[in-house]
């Protein structure tokens, strides 16, 4: 099995100043090629400290990843840091130097001195290209690791890692085959709950089950060789009828990308009303595809079903839609929901403790009762239905 690590670089990485979204994005990369990383670490601004790591893991690792640390100022300390480990020199890359100063000419700028930092690397080292930005990565050989060093900058490094070194591990490594991942996402259910209904089945030796608490949904994920496809489905079909009328979606299409190629597919079109959610209803809806006909956002006010269901028929009515889908405000740890088709209008209330979580929560918990009861009609579904640990009292 071919070891494969990641070594994020700064201060602010370290100290949870910014979010590492590049080593989450490169470990579902990985494993989707059959390079699953066997583990990640993250260094702070220390010439030592990092001299130390680069050494300890080429002994360890069979290929490691460097993210950060190119830039032009002290503290970018990466190449330094290999040329020490390594026991070599630094040295200017006459090319990539060239490169980089035509790149500031075309822009009418004059190139910092400072910038020719970004041109050093150790010597011995291999260039990796960087077509979107001023720091070139390399490469070297250390102990019985190759290490490939990238810029923190997610769109420069996110093309090294594709174009540059992913062709280099395919071409020296004989790479295993990919395991498959089979998700399912469900809304509704505890974890603790599905997981002791899981648990009670026998799952095949080689497969593993998984699970992610995101609130306010449990993702399910099987895992295993691709050679066992037919098993993975023979089990997951047990998985599917014990979480029920949870399942929101399956696969890797979120919800909101569902709901707009569904809604595309029957050319329907969509206005959304929203008080409690505050726009974000609309933001996830859009951010997924669809194109909403119309929508707003209320101040919260007292509404009764009915009201809320004669509010969703006005607001496609005004709007020219089929469908208009309303989120009220919450009063006495109450909240409505209507939708309004060309067929029906459903309405419904639910009891909701609005001091159980933080406000983002409850309003994503809201977001999605929204959807799921678009979804269900999309079905053919009861519409106006329990959802687990959320109690329907009113429908319409």
């Amino acid at each position: 099995m071919i070891r494969v690590e990641m070594l994020a670089t700064g201060d602010e990485v370290l100290h949870g100043q910014i979010v590492d979204t590049n080593a989450a994005w490169l470990a579902a990369l990985l494993f989707e090629h059959g390079l699953p990383m066997t583990s990640r670490q993250t260094v702070g601004d220390s010439l030592p400290e990092l001299v130390q790591v680069l050494t300890e893991r080429s002994k360890v690792a069979d290929v490691l990843i460097v993210n950060g640390g190119l830039g032009p100022t002290s503290d970018d300390l990466s190449a330094l840091a290999a040329a020490t480990a390594a026991g070599v020199p630094l040295q200017i890359h006459a090319e990539w130097l060239a490169k980089m100063e035509a790149f500031f000419a075309s822009r009418g700028k004059v190139m910092a001195p400072s910038n020719r930092k970004q041109a050093e690397i150790p010597l011995g080292a291999e260039m990796i290209d960087n077509p979107v930005g001023t720091a070139c990565g390399f490469a070297i050989e250390l102990n019985r690791c190759w290490i490939f060093f990238t810029p923190g900058v997610p769109s420069e490094y996110k093309v090294m890692v594709t174009d540059q070194i992913l062709p280099r591990l395919k071409a020296r490594f004989q790479l295993p085959e990919p395991p498959l991942c089979l998700r399912m996402t469900t809304f509704g259910r505890g974890e603790s709950d599905l997981a002791s209904e899981i648990e009670a089945l026998s799952l095949p030796d080689g497969l593993v089950m998984g699970y992610r608490a995101s609130m306010p949904i449990i993702e399910l994920k099987l895992n295993g060789p691709a050679s066992r496809l037919a098993e993975m489905e023979a089990f997951w079909q047990q998985v599917r009828e014990l979480a029920g009328d949870s399942v929101i979606f399956e696969g890797f299409e979120t919800l909101p990308e569902q709901l707009a190629r569904r809604l595309h597919e029957r050319d329907l079109r969509l206005s959304v009303s929203e008080q409690f959610t505050a726009g974000l209803l609309q933001w996830q809806l859009a951010s997924g595809g669809s194109e909403l006909a119309a929508g707003n956002i209320l101040p919260t006010q007292p509404e009764t079903l009915a009201e809320l269901a004669a509010r969703a028929e006005q607001l496609a009515l005004e709007s020219g839609a089929e469908l208009g889908l309303v989120v009220g405000g919450i009063h006495n740890d109450l909240l409505g929901f209507a939708l309004h088709t060309q067929q029906a209008t459903y309405a419904q209330k639910v009891k909701f403790n609005v001091s159980r979580y933080a406000l983002k929560a409850r309003q994503d918990m809201v977001a999605m009762l929204a959807m799921n009861m678009l979804r269900r009609w999309l079905n053919g579904q009861t519409v106006t239905t329990g959802h687990g640990w959320i109690d329907v009292v009113e429908t319409l």
